[in-house]
C-alpha cells in the first residue's frame, strides 16, 4: 500500500481499517512538486482542491491593503491544506512552498465521496479542523495582547507541538527552514524585532540555534510566559460514528 501523509497523521488519533485507508488513497488523485517559493493555490485564484503535503514546509497568506502579507498558518508533512478556501469556488488565501516540497491533490468531489463512504473519517478531520482554528485563535490572541517575546516564544512552541504529530519522534529540536521576514510576517514584527528578540531568548538560554536548527532548551518557561496549550496532540474521538 501507498505511503500517505494523511494516512499516517489521522491513524495517531485512530485505529484506521483498510477500507478507510483505501478511501483516502483513492481521494488523493495525483503529486505535485514545488520549488521553494512556488505558489501552489493564489488568493483569489480558482479552488477546486486541498492538498495533502507529502514533504516541505508551506504557508497560508493573505494580501493586505498596503501591499505586505499577513502569514496566517505553516503546514507541514501530513497537512491537509487548503481547507480555508472549501466554502468558495475562490481561494481565500495563498499557499506558497517555503522549501521544496511535495504535495497530493485531493478534488473536493473526491473528498465529498470519501466524506460519504467513511463518515468517521470525515468526523475526525472535522475535528482536527476544530483544533487548529482554536489553536489559531489563540495566536491571533497572543500577536493582538502580548510583547514580541511572547509572539514567537508561542510560534516555536506551536510548531514544535505540530510537529510532534505530523512528523513523529521530535522532542525538543527541529529544522526551522523560516526566514526573518516569514517570521515577522506571521507575528506583525519587523525584521529587526525577529532578530532582536531571537538573540533575547537565546541569551535567556530558553532556546538555542545551530544554522537552521533550533532547540527549545526551556519549554517549561517559554510555556509558563505565554500560558501556551497545546492544542494538536489530543484530539477527542469517542463521538465519532463507527467504521463503515
Amino acid at each position: 500500500m501507498q505511503l500517505s501523509g494523511l494516512i499516517a497523521r489521522l491513524s495517531r488519533h485512530l485505529d484506521l481499517t483498510d477500507a478507510e485507508r483505501e478511501a483516502i488513497l483513492q481521494a488523493e488523485k495525483g503529486e505535485r512538486r514545488l520549488k521553494a517559493g512556488d505558489v501552489l493555490m493564489a488568493e483569489g485564484g480558482e479552488s477546486h482542491a486541498l492538498y495533502v503535503v507529502r514533504q516541505g514546509w508551506l504557508h497560508s497568506s493573505t494580501k493586505l491593503i498596503t501591499g505586505g502579507r499577513q502569514i496566517l498558518r505553516f503546514h507541514y508533512a501530513g497537512d491537509l491544506i487548503g481547507t480555508s478556501s472549501m466554502a468558495w469556488s475562490q481561494a481565500a488565501a495563498t499557499l506558497t512552498a517555503i522549501s521544496d516540497c511535495i504535495v497530493i491533490e485531493m478534488p473536493k468531489t473526491a473528498l465529498g465521496l470519501l466524506f460519504r463512504a467513511q463518515p468517521r473519517i470525515a468526523g475526525l478531520l472535522y475535528a482536527i479542523a476544530a483544533a487548529e482554528n482554536v489553536a489559531m485563535s489563540d495566536r491571533l490572541t497572543t500577536i493582538g495582547r502580548m510583547g514580541a517575546s511572547e509572539r514567537l516564544s508561542t510560534l516555536l512552541l506551536d510548531i514544535m507541538a505540530r510537529l510532534r504529530v505530523t512528523a513523529g519522534g521530535i522532542v525538543d529540536s527541529f529544522d526551522l527552514p523560516l526566514t526573518q521576514t516569514d517570521i515577522g510576517d506571521a507575528l506583525g514584527l519587523t525584521k529587526v524585532h525577529v532578530n532582536r528578540t531571537i538573540r533575547a531568548l537565546e541569551k535567556a538560554g530558553v532556546i538555542e540555534r545551530t544554522g537552521r536548527r533550533v532547540k527549545i532548551v526551556d519549554e517549561a518557561a517559554l510555556v509558563a510566559a505565554t500560558g501556551f496549550t497545546d492544542r494538536y496532540g489530543e484530539i477527542e474521538t469517542a463521538w465519532l460514528p463507527p467504521a463503515a
